[in-house]
This record gives structure tokens, C-alpha cells and sequence, in this order.
């Protein structure tokens, strides 16, 4: 079995591409800013994942960018959701809506598991 760290970094792993669209669905973000909100809600995320992750996503017409001024160094780029990034939210927040709630079902502890039945023993005749 997973330790739980490792099975909490496969599972983010598996939707971080959702988490960052849905942090872009309101208003344009930076990169870092984005790594810091993650983090706000309990997501924390190396920019090492995130940055290669943003550059799929433009590179798939899911994001667009823009270079902005910075006061506080160099210029930034700000991602935005394209209407297909748009798109691609709302179906992988159907999927996965449909796979937590399947999961949540299915680990919810059930009144008759408390206390697992023994396997009856098969008798070799």
C-alpha cells in the first residue's frame, strides 16, 4: 500500500491540470501566484510541476497567455482559460465529480464491516 504522502502526490498529480483551470476560470493568473493559491487550499505544489504543466496546457489551446509588467521585477505571464480550457473544465469536473463521489462511496465505512465475517473453511473431501 501507498504511504498516504506518496497516494496524495498521485492523486494531485492526476488532477492538477483541472485545479490550475479552475484557479484561472475567474481572472488571469501568474505562474507563482498560481503555486501560492494551490498551496492556500491545502495543494502545496513544487513550481517544478506546475510551470511544465501551464506550458502543456498553452501548448494545447487549453490556456492563453500574456506578458504584463512587473514593479516588482521582470515581467509576468499571465494565463488565462481559452473558450476550449473552458470547455475542458467543466467536462473533467463532470469526471471528476463522477470518480470522488464513486470513491467516497465506496470507502465510506459500511455498519456490517466493523467486524469482518471469517472465510469459511473449505473441506477437502
Amino acid at each position: 500500500m501507498s504511504p498516504p504522502v506518496e497516494r496524495r502526490s498521485l492523486v494531485l498529480r492526476g488532477v492538477l491540470d483541472l485545479c490550475l483551470l479552475a484557479l484561472l476560470q475567474d481572472q488571469p493568473v501568474y505562474g507563482y501566484e498560481l503555486t501560492e493559491r494551490l498551496a492556500e487550499r491545502g495543494l502545496p505544489v513544487a513550481g517544478g510541476s506546475t510551470y511544465p504543466l501551464l506550458a502543456r496546457l498553452e501548448k494545447a489551446g487549453l490556456v492563453e497567455t500574456q506578458t504584463r509588467p512587473s514593479s516588482a521585477g521582470p515581467p509576468r505571464k499571465y494565463y488565462t482559460l481559452s473558450p476550449a480550457g473552458r470547455a475542458a473544465l467543466e467536462s473533467g469536473r463532470a469526471e471528476w465529480t463522477e470518480v470522488a463521489d464513486a470513491v467516497t462511496t465506496l470507502l465510506r465505512p459500511s455498519p456490517h464491516s466493523v467486524h469482518p465475517a471469517p472465510m469459511p473453511e473449505v473441506s477437502r473431501a
